[in-house]
């Protein structure tokens, strides 16, 4: 198959040949769909996702709890942008962190950022 064809047939799988709405299915859907306010929130979670240096911190936070000094290590980064990158996770409450004497430690928020990490992992591993 010609590259052409191959597009040509990708476009048409894209729309209906006629306009016809199966009410039932848009209906239900309806009933389920969250609103625009938690759909916008959604959004603003996964774009955190977007950015490779914060899904390399929130990786290393997976396998363990360490302080700036750690994952700047880590990662051979400064320490300002890693506590840059770590402000953004925590405003959006996907890491936490616990003091002990003059050390943070910080660590992910919980369970469902390992799942959604390793979900993720699994996906591109496909």
């Amino acid at each position: 198959m010609t590259e052409d064809k191959r597009e040509e047939l990708e476009l048409e799988a894209d729309s209906c040949e006629f306009m016809h709405v199966h009410e039932d299915i848009v209906d239900r859907v309806v009933k389920v769909m969250p609103d625009e306010g938690q759909l916008m929130n959604l959004a603003e979670f996964f774009k955190i996702f977007g950015d490779s240096t914060r899904i390399k911190i929130l990786y290393v936070l997976s396998q363990s709890e360490m302080c700036v000094c750690d994952i700047a290590t880590l990662l051979q980064m400064g320490q300002s942008a890693i506590s840059h990158q770590l402000r953004v996770l925590k405003q959006m409450r996907l890491v936490k962190f616990r003091r002990d004497g003059k050390t943070v430690f910080y660590s992910l928020a919980d369970g469902h950022i390992q799942t959604i990490l390793a979900q993720g992992m699994e996906h591109i591993s496909e």
